[in-house]
């Protein structure tokens, strides 16, 4: 295995932008149009926010399906953050996670989600940790992960670097990033020790196979 970093994962989705958007917009990704997509919505609207932020917005669908919240979206990815701005339907700016665990963001919204885009080990602990920094006292964070139990396939059920793939998307996706597998309990360690109380836990259910397609991790800020 090749050196795992969270450099790298931002490596690999520079060069993956094209079919990442279309991927999302001709809604090729089964388990988005069937069950995560409608779940990270309403799991937002169930906090009624009057403002929040999309940390790794990608192309900005989330924020397009929100309009009644007035939101900004971030994201690392240049070419992600251009394909936002064309679509429109809130702000958009280019930062890095070290940039937002640095206090870069200086904001104070009700709500703040990251919708599949935690995968890294370092980078994830540090922009929880930096969560007073973009969310108001009480807001929110609020996390959509894939499920530990139906991720770990094989694998010993611990905590650690997998290799990536694309297995079932086109074949103009390449180089698969890295990502950071935790158990359900090192996720909620997590929000524990970077002060957010775990206020609520939902596992969206395939309705189809009746099994969990993801984690959905609601914490709130003090």
């Amino acid at each position: 295995m090749n050196k795992l970093t969270d450099e790298r994962i931002v490596d690999a989705w520079s060069r993956n932008t094209d079919p990442w958007v279309a991927a999302v917009r001709g809604r090729e990704i089964a388990s988005r149009a069937l069950v995560t997509d409608a779940a990270i919505v309403e799991a937002v609207r169930s906090c009624t926010p009057r403002t929040g932020v999309d940390l790794g917005c990608g192309e900005g669908w989330l924020i397009r399906a929100l309009p009644e919240v007035e939101m900004m979206g971030v994201d690392a990815i240049a070419g992600l953050v251009e394909a936002a701005r064309v679509s429109g339907g809130g702000a958009f700016r280019v930062m890095s996670y070290e940039e937002i665990a640095a206090g870069g963001l200086q904001l104070a919204v009700d709500v703040a989600v990251c919708n599949f885009s935690l995968i890294g080990e370092e980078a994830t602990a540090n922009l929880l940790r930096a969560a007073p920094t973009y969310l108001r006292p009480g807001g929110t964070l609020i996390v959509q992960t894939v499920h530990p139990l139906m991720a770990c396939g094989d694998a010993p059920y611990v905590d650690g670097w997998r290799e990536g793939s694309w297995a079932g998307f086109s074949s103009d996706f390449q180089d698969a990033p890295p990502w950071y597998f935790r158990t359900v309990a090192s996720w909620v360690a997590l929000f524990v020790e970077n002060g957010l109380r775990l206020v609520e836990m939902r596992e969206p259910v395939h309705p189809e196979t009746g099994k969990p397609v993801s984690l959905i991790l609601m914490g709130q800020l003090p």
